[in-house]
């Protein structure tokens, strides 16, 4: 059989083009946003300064200059943000604080991704009386006051950071196992699952395998809404004196202190707070990147 004319070369250009998957093309759709793409760039500008704040700064986070109380802005001593109520170097301390608010955020945002999902994923694919039990569980537990349930820990188990963690952690997870759960119930009809079940495959394989992988999309998003949730958050239970304890700092602790003294000392409150607003603007701003990259409703 003769081909026609040129067919030979349309199908080897045809060959040579590549697909790509669902997470490339999102990736593509990401970086054509430039909001999302700056906010990437500013939290990796952020993350580098949290990392490197012992070399950036020749002042130790907790030493005290006792001739350099609540000081302004003093370049000539390495004083880029002045000197807090006792004679600590402001700028290394805000750098200190970024450290440990991003940690709690990202380390309570894991948590909830871990329990939430594993939760919302199970709940969602057995149905019935499993979801009943499960799901009024996560009921019970958002019907326990927040604050209360901070100071019960700290009560019982003295003021740590870890603590913390776990405080937020365990009430963040609720909302992402009811987003999970309700993804799930959409999802578990469709013909690949039902093709797995029937080839055998156990119920728990079919969850980790097909069902948690096709409902990454919206815990992505939510998890970027997540972050800057748990550091405001935290930045509150500081605020309050319920958080991070002395010598740590963290934005909120600083912010706290800042708020006494911002009539004289308006520089313990402008730097921190700025740093937490930027951050916090960041996150949100990917999260809507990645909701739109992510959404099959726009290709």
């Amino acid at each position: 059989m003769v081909g026609l004319p040129g067919t030979g070369d349309a199908l080897a250009g045809v060959a040579e083009i590549e697909g790509r998957s669902l997470w490339q093309d999102a990736l593509a759709r990401l970086l054509r946003n430039r909001a999302a793409v700056v906010a990437m760039i500013v939290l990796s500008i952020v993350g580098a300064l949290a990392i490197l704040a012992p070399f950036l700064s020749p002042h130790p986070f907790d030493e005290i200059y006792w001739d350099r109380i609540q000081a302004p802005p003093d370049f000539a001593n390495g004083h880029w943000f002045g000197t807090d109520g006792n004679g600590r170097d402001m700028f290394v301390r805000t750098l200190y604080g970024a450290r440990v608010s991003l940690m709690v955020g990202l380390l309570a945002t894991g948590v909830s991704l871990l329990i939430g999902v594993t939760w919302g994923a199970t709940a969602g694919y057995f149905g019935g009386r499993v979801d009943n039990f499960m799901m009024r569980f996560v009921d019970i537990m958002y019907s326990l006051p927040f604050m209360f349930f901070v100071i019960l820990l700290m009560v019982m188990f003295g003021r740590h950071i870890w603590l913390i963690f776990i405080a937020l952690g365990a009430v963040e997870w609720l909302t992402m196992a009811r987003i999970v759960r309700g993804q799930t119930l959409s999802i578990k009809r469709k013909e690949f699952i039902e093709a797995a079940h029937a080839s055998g495959i156990g119920s728990f394989k079919i969850i980790f395998r097909h069902v948690i992988p096709n409902v990454l999309g919206p815990v992505i998003v939510y998890m970027t809404l997540t972050v800057p949730q748990v550091i405001l958050t935290e930045s509150f239970l500081s605020f309050l004196g319920l958080g991070v304890q002395e010598p740590l700092t963290s934005w909120g602790v600083l912010i706290s202190e800042g708020a006494r003294v911002i009539e004289t000392a308006p520089w313990m409150l402008i730097f921190p707070a700025t740093f937490l607003a930027v951050t916090l603007f960041c996150f949100n701003f990917l999260g809507d990147g990645l909701r739109d990259a992510l959404d099959p409703k726009d290709r």
